[in-house]
């Protein structure tokens, strides 16, 4: 006799209700996306903040001066960097036909290269588009930016917000989880930055040394994609290997050679000495992680994958060990 499956409408209500939840979070991804980035900048900034503040300075004050000092460094370190970068980049690009043609010469006979240059976008049809992506990202980076000093100068926010929909008991207990979260998720924030800079300085160093040309676009490169685990060296020495054969195969070889140098300082001896003890994810968990944020979100998703995947580890570990009272 089949069975008979009942289903209430308690269920189809919670389901219904749960599916469009879903897709109410989707269509506010960009306002997620916004909040979370800025609640890994305020986690990273929370111990100076609270170091100046024991000091007796006032936080309002202490906010002040430790997120501009941030933002001042960070915007000081892209005027010195972006200048040769797009100078280099342009130089790349001029010159990708005859690296691609050197390198890869049976491509020629069935791609035309010279287009690669000939056809180059038309500023004036695309201007539209360029200046909503622009103004799109520029609220999107002051959203961001706004987001982080808030909850960097408010020091209960999440607390307070809690309170609105827990008993004090269990705020204060979701509040302790979220906050050694955002505690580790800014730990690995400076960890990528000390790791960013590491690896861009000795690629920068080793192709100095080798004779490279457009060495500070490489190395940036190289640096920027430190932040993607696994993948992001192996993708940075790619144009490396086609650039140095585009002159020899010695000199190819040589950048092939560095960026296997470097990868190892990093994983044998960097990573360990920084990352590990904040990170911590197995990496079969963090290419899993990288695959799913480049589905959902692309590039973005990519970088926000592993502080993300170590934001929902850690609330869950320690949901474990602090138990409802």
């Amino acid at each position: 006799m089949p069975q008979k499956i009942e289903i209430s409408s308690k269920t189809i209500v919670f389901t219904v209700f749960f599916l469009l939840s879903l897709i109410l979070l989707w269509q506010i991804r960009d306002l997620i996306f916004s909040l979370f980035i800025a609640f890994v900048i305020s986690g990273a900034l929370k111990t100076p903040v609270g170091f100046l503040e024991k000091r007796r300075v006032p936080r309002l004050i202490g906010s002040i001066l430790v997120y501009f000092t941030f933002l001042f460094v960070i915007f000081n370190l892209f005027s010195l960097v972006i200048p040769p970068l797009l100078k280099e980049i342009g130089f790349l690009f001029k010159n990708s036909p005859y690296i691609i043609k050197t390198v890869l010469p049976q491509v020629s006979s069935y791609v035309d290269l010279s287009a690669l240059t000939q056809n180059l976008p038309n500023l004036a049809n695309d201007l539209v588009s360029l200046v909503r992506s622009l103004f799109s990202n520029a609220i999107f980076v002051i959203s961001t930016l706004f987001f982080g000093f808030y909850l960097l100068l408010e020091k209960d926010f999440i607390e307070r917000v809690l309170a609105n929909f827990f008993d004090e008991t269990e705020a204060k207990r979701i509040n302790l989880i979220v906050e050694r979260a955002q505690k580790r998720a800014g730990s690995w924030f400076w960890g990528e930055v000390i790791l960013m800079t590491a690896v861009g300085v000795m690629t920068y160093i080793g192709l100095t040394i080798i004779g490279m040309r457009y060495s500070v676009a490489l190395a940036v490169l190289a640096g920027l994609l430190e932040v993607v685990p696994n993948l992001g060296p192996i993708i940075a020495t790619i144009p490396a290997a086609l650039i140095g054969f585009s002159s020899s195969y010695i000199l190819g070889l040589s950048n092939i050679a560095l960026y296997f140098i470097v990868q190892q300082l990093e994983n044998n001896l960097m990573v360990p000495f920084i990352m590990k003890k904040v990170v911590g994810l197995h990496p079969i968990i963090t290419l899993m992680a990288l695959m799913i944020g480049g589905k959902l979100a692309g590039v973005l998703g990519v970088l926000l994958a592993v502080p993300t995947t170590i934001f929902i580890e850690t609330i869950l570990i320690e949901s474990q060990k602090l138990p409802r009272k």
